[in-house]
């Protein structure tokens, strides 16, 4: 007689994130605010808004590893977002 109660042990799973360079508004967002700062007050919003991110990736459950390659994704993404706000400025100038 088969052991059927080892089939239906639950089979470790693994948690998927939603990408944060995926998250257009969260992306839009950083990328207007940090437009919008200059000095000192960009580099502590980029910085808190970088570590508040790993840090709920983390909490998550999101490997070390991952995270700082989903922050990184963010970073490519935002910077992404900035040169499209102002793809029109060099025509002007």
């Amino acid at each position: 007689m088969p052991n059927t109660a080892a089939q239906l042990q639950p089979t470790p799973s693994s948690l998927a994130f939603f990408p944060l360079a995926s998250r257009r508004d969260l992306v839009r967002s950083a990328a207007v605010t940090l437009d919008r700062l200059q000095g000192d007050n960009a580099t502590v919003f980029w910085r808190t808004t970088c570590r508040q991110l790993g840090a709920e990736l983390l909490d998550l459950g999101c490997p070390e590893e991952d995270m700082r390659a989903e922050i990184m994704e963010f970073q490519d993404a935002v910077q992404m977002e900035l040169m499209w706000l102002h793809q029109g400025d060099e025509a002007k100038a």
